[in-house]
C-alpha cells in the first residue's frame, strides 16, 4: 500500500512574467497581461507519501508548520522578481551596480535560492522607497507557475529529507482556475 497526505497553504504575492509570448490563434488576442506587474491569491498544496506508516501516519501534518512560517515570512504579500527581468533596474535601481545589473553585495542571499535587499543601506531614502524594497524577493528565474512550483518543491524536499518523508508532488495554484503540479 501507498498512503498520500496533502496540506494546503494560502498566500498573496505579486510577480511579472516578462518572457510571456502568445499565439493569437489560441489566445484569441495578443494582450500580454502577465508581462504587467500584477498579483495573485496563491495556494500551495504539498503531497507527502509513504509505503509504511509511523505511529499510524505518513507524518504528522504539524511537520509542515515550518513551511507555513517560511511562506508567511518570505513570500506572503511580497513581489517575486527575476534578477534578469529587463525592468530590474527600474524597480531596484538602488540595488544595482554601474552596469544596471543586480549588485549581489547589496542583498542577503538565502539558502533556499533567493535574495532580499539589505534595507540598512537605505537610511537616507523616503519611507515609500524602503517599503517598496522590503517587499521584494529576487530569484534567478522567470517566476512562472511552473518555475515557482519546482523551486518550492525543492525547498520542501530538502527540509523534509531528515524525517524520511517522500515529497511526492507539489501543486501551485496561481488562481482558483489555474495551477501547476510537479511530481517526482
Amino acid at each position: 500500500m501507498t498512503w498520500t497526505i496533502d496540506k494546503a497553504f494560502d498566500f498573496c504575492y505579486g510577480h511579472r512574467v516578462w518572457s510571456q509570448t502568445l499565439d493569437k490563434s489560441f489566445s484569441m488576442d495578443e494582450c500580454l497581461m502577465c508581462r504587467h506587474l500584477h498579483g495573485h491569491q496563491g495556494r500551495i498544496k504539498i503531497f507527502l507519501e509513504a509505503t509504511e506508516l509511523i505511529d499510524g501516519m505518513v507524518t504528522d501534518f504539524k511537520h509542515l508548520n515550518w513551511f507555513k512560517a517560511w511562506l508567511d515570512a518570505t513570500l506572503d504579500h511580497k513581489f517575486i522578481l527575476d534578477r534578469n527581468d529587463p525592468l530590474f533596474f527600474d524597480l531596484m535601481q538602488h540595488y544595482c551596480d554601474a552596469t544596471g545589473r543586480m549588485d549581489e553585495a547589496k542583498f542577503y542571499e538565502h539558502e533556499e535560492g533567493y535574495w532580499t535587499p539589505r534595507l540598512e543601506l537605505l537610511e537616507d531614502l523616503p519611507d515609500a522607497l524602503v517599503e517598496k524594497y522590503e517587499g521584494m524577493v529576487v530569484v534567478d528565474f522567470v517566476p512562472t507557475s511552473e518555475k515557482l512550483t519546482v523551486w518550492l518543491l525543492e525547498i520542501v524536499e530538502d527540509r523534509m529529507r531528515p524525517l524520511g518523508v517522500t515529497v511526492r508532488a507539489l501543486e501551485f495554484w496561481e488562481t482558483p482556475k489555474s495551477h501547476c503540479r510537479v511530481s517526482r
